[in-house]
């Protein structure tokens, strides 16, 4: 016998006491489902007609009339629609339901305030588990102590109070995923807010997922293309790798993740945008931008705004991933971005604290790099015996004063395969998107790129490098002799190369092309100024005088030597044109 069964009471309730026979029932049903000798009482209540309840510690057995009512509720709120058309199966649940004596686990709210309840007598709930409030609403178990545990919740907390009881549900906290989510806007809870009606689902996930183990995993070796041409060319994403976007407030981090989802149009990937903490204008110019572009047909939008409680802040990306997950087991490829997981853990540090965690460095719980690793390890690329799907994630970092030595930055760079860093100083100065490519990286590297991308980016990196440190020391010098000055203009016309114009995602042709005539200097001795109209006449050029040119390169992917030299005179031939008119 364990102690806790021990100090377990049992007491009926009931408007009239049981008789000999009855209590012998009882007493040989409580030690059936307890293993037990249990001491029995006899309450006498009018509370519950028709019937009893037995309480036996906080499980809870109610056979009144309104407890088999609230049953026969839950079965039918259970009952599938098909197509429409639900009264036969309500007709067939209700004439084969039969009530059955189920114990209830029901507590008891200690304490209530700023989104977070104690709760009491609830011995046996997880980690995780989802518990349900007076009035419908719904917390989560967080916190998990000897003799309580505490609990988030997900909306207003006016109506628990102190006192109110809370009830098990045995589920763990999850969100409806189906294809019905394309091209909406949901919350955290996977409910619409966007105006549009109800989304039929086609399932159901848990917001918390384990990773994919490595033997399900094959390597990251297929372009996830995003149509920035600085990224693209040197720090090339793959579909399942997991590249952070880190830099300063303003900087066009989320304008980075926003042209990589227009950039999916017609290339059979489901995008995922989480907004945590973001404004709600935000969101909305989002998706009128992403509707604008005919993005949002194969998009979703989880948000939970600034005005959002801290809860829903906090399994926001988890259940974004989740809807994710539910794509990629079909063998889809899915983009999911992150924006961004600063507020995130700062939603997370409020929780925590407010559940009495021991704060460490800047304040964060000591798990909050498991909160990340966690997330972010779910991004992958399954192998082809199980679909061959994909998860790729884009998480956004906001970095003060260009500090990535900070906390939270250091924990995701660590987590991820590469992160691109925008700077400020390249940003206000007209660099868009302002990439710095010292400090950016790609752990996949070529392994994600097309063979034609890999063979013209060449030394694109190594000259951008040489530039930027020819910059520094020659910013004071008077005199620079001809090679300096020639190598100066030479790296000008590359930056301005790179400078890129919001929601005008660049084809694969388009890069390659531009690649193989500036790393061949087909642009020495044209202003900086007016690079972006040379490129734009070149590629025009091709696109309508030498269309197999561009097909080439989208179909084929390479390119080999006598492509490249037909690339090259064609490009010299229009800069002679060029600098003649």
């Amino acid at each position: 016998m364990s102690n806790e069964n021990m100090a377990l009471t049992a007491v009926i309730y009931s408007a009239a006491e049981p008789s000999s026979e009855q209590k012998a029932r009882f007493g040989q049903f409580l030690k059936k489902k307890y293993g037990a000798d249990i001491p029995l009482q006899w309450d006498k209540s009018d509370a519950f007609p028709g019937g009893f309840r037995l309480e036996v510690g906080s499980d809870i057995y109610d056979w009144s009339v309104g407890g088999r009512f609230r049953q026969l509720r839950d079965t039918l709120v259970k009952v599938p629609t098909n197509n429409g058309n639900i009264i036969p199966l309500l007709k067939e649940s209700i004439s084969t339901w039969t009530p059955e004596a189920m114990a209830e686990q029901v507590g008891e709210v200690l304490t209530v305030g700023d989104g977070i309840a104690t709760v009491g007598g609830l011995q046996h709930a997880t980690f995780g588990e989802i518990l349900l409030f007076a009035d419908g609403v719904r917390g989560m178990v967080q916190d998990i102590r000897r003799d309580e545990i505490g609990c988030v919740l997900f909306s207003a907390d006016e109506s628990v109070t102190q006192g109110s009881s809370v009830k098990r549900t045995g589920k763990t906290a999850g969100t409806p995923v189906g294809e019905g989510f394309l091209g909406r806007v949901v919350d955290s809870l996977g409910s619409p807010v966007d105006g549009l009606g109800e989304i039929k689902a086609s399932g159901y996930m848990p917001v918390e997922a384990q990773a994919p183990p490595i033997i399900d995993r094959q390597p990251v070796d297929t372009p996830l293309e995003t149509g920035i041409f600085s990224i693209d060319s040197m720090f090339p994403i793959g579909r399942g790798q997991r590249e952070l976007i880190i830099g300063d407030r303003q900087t066009g981090k989320t304008a980075i993740a926003v042209d990589a989802i227009i950039n999916q149009k017609g290339k059979n990937c489901i995008c995922i945008y989480v907004a945590i903490g973001q404004k709600t204008s935000s969101v909305v110019q989002i998706q009128q931008t992403l509707k604008k572009h005919g993005a949002m047909d194969y998009s979703i939008i989880v948000t939970a705004s600034a005005s959002d409680p801290a809860p829903l802040q906090y399994i926001a990306p988890y259940a974004g991933c989740a809807m994710g997950e539910y794509f990629m087991r079909q063998g889809k490829d899915v983009l999911i971005v992150y924006d961004d997981l600063s507020k995130h853990a700062v939603a997370y540090r409020a929780l925590s604290l407010l559940l009495d965690r021991s704060p460490g460095r800047e304040a964060y719980p000591g798990d909050v790099f498991y909160l990340h690793s966690r997330l972010l390890e779910r991004a992958a690329r399954l192998s082809d015996e199980i679909g061959g799907g994909s998860i790729t994630a884009l998480p956004i970092v906001e970095t003060q004063a260009g500090d990535v030595s900070a906390y939270i930055p250091t924990n995701i760079i660590s987590i991820t395969d590469g992160q691109i860093f925008l700077e400020s100083d390249l940003f206000f100065s007209g660099q868009r998107p302002a990439v710095n490519v010292g400090l950016s990286v790609s752990r996949v590297g070529g392994d994600a790129q097309t063979k034609a991308m890999k063979k013209a980016a060449g030394t694109l990196r190594i000259d951008l490098a040489q530039y930027r440190e020819m910059e520094v020391f020659t910013q004071f010098a008077s005199d620079l002799d001809d090679q300096t000055r020639s190598q100066l203009e030479y790296g000008q016309g590359l930056m301005r190369m790179l400078r890129q114009k919001q929601y005008r995602p660049k084809s694969q042709h388009e890069q390659v092309i531009t690649l193989v005539m500036a790393l061949a200097h087909t642009m020495q001795g044209i202003d900086a100024d007016e690079v972006p109209a040379f490129i734009e006449g070149l590629v025009e050029l091709f696109e309508t005088e030498h269309a197999d040119v561009c097909e080439r390169i989208d179909t084929i992917g390479k390119l080999d030597d006598d492509l490249k030299k037909e690339i090259l005179d064609i490009s010299a031939k229009y800069r002679e044109k060029y600098k003649a008119a």
